[in-house]
């Protein structure tokens, strides 16, 4: 009996340790795969919102699409200078004049428009993601074209001598179950967002990514020019869900002008 109590007692913990790996393991998969060194695995085609919808119909003043294309009016003037209106990127006040001037004149200034890159953050979130362990790669499909980023994890540093790009030298790492991805080395080619909002050589962009269900994938990113902004400017974050469908080459681009477009087919402008 002695000996048979011995075995039962000696087996009770073992057998609530497999039972709590178990229960740890189901924990981990409950928000998605994980990739063979732990990570959790984002690849897949998601669902964003975005892609040629930027491009609305909607005239304010000579910019398009400048406020939000849901009917939101521009905000007030003050002494000739268009205040930020809120969730834009806020500007040292020697340069409000400059980002007002540029929103009015979008049409002929935004390099979107003229099929060049958006760049970072305009771009958004990716629309495909292919992962493997130490690497992750971005597809985008946006109004101006297809793109992509390789984004390596396994914890090596930005390159030293690459050339400034409109979508930047990025490097990622871990913090827990969120990747993190730190983007420089732009040129100054490209907008933050859809308004004038011009950048420096030293743009910094810092975007987190994390898996917020199995189906859903969440997108932030923050951004930092302090030459030119007078805070970091956090875009809010933005869910992307798994889509059935996967990605297409784009159309050719075709420079846009407010002159051809006749109807307002798109969705709202979620940059």
């Amino acid at each position: 009996m002695r000996a048979a109590t011995t075995r039962v007692f000696f087996g009770l913990p073992v057998l609530l340790g497999c039972c709590l790996l178990m229960l740890s393991a189901t924990a981990q998969n409950s928000n998605g795969p994980r990739l063979a060194d732990g990570h959790p695995d984002f690849s897949g085609t998601w669902e964003n919102g975005s892609g040629i919808d930027f491009v609305q119909p909607q005239q304010t003043g000579k910019s398009v699409c400048v406020f939000g294309c849901g009917g939101t009016p521009p905000p007030p003037e003050t002494q000739g200078v268009v205040a930020t209106p809120p969730g834009r990127p806020q500007y040292r006040p020697e340069f409000a004049a400059r980002v007002a001037d540029l929103a009015k004149r979008q049409v002929s200034e935004d390099p979107v428009l003229r099929c060049k890159a958006p760049g970072v953050p305009r771009i958004g979130p990716p629309d495909k993601i292919v992962q493997r362990p130490g690497e992750a790669v971005f597809l985008y499909d946006d109004v101006s074209g297809n793109f992509f980023r390789i984004v390596p994890t396994d914890g090596r540093p930005h390159i030293k001598d690459t050339e400034p790009s409109f979508l930047g030298d990025a490097v990622g790492h871990w913090e827990g179950d969120t990747l993190v991805v730190e983007t420089v080395k732009f040129n100054t080619d490209t907008w933050l967002t859809d308004d004038g909002a011009f950048h420096t050589k030293d743009l910094r962009v810092v975007e987190k990514l994390r898996r917020t269900g199995a189906d859903t994938l969440e997108w932030s990113a923050t951004v930092y020019d302090p030459a030119v902004l007078s805070a970091p400017w956090q875009l809010a974050p933005r869910v992307e869900r798994a889509a059935k469908l996967d990605m297409v080459e784009a159309a050719p681009c075709i420079e846009q002008s407010l002159s051809h477009m006749v109807d307002d087919t798109h969705h709202t402008n979620p940059r």
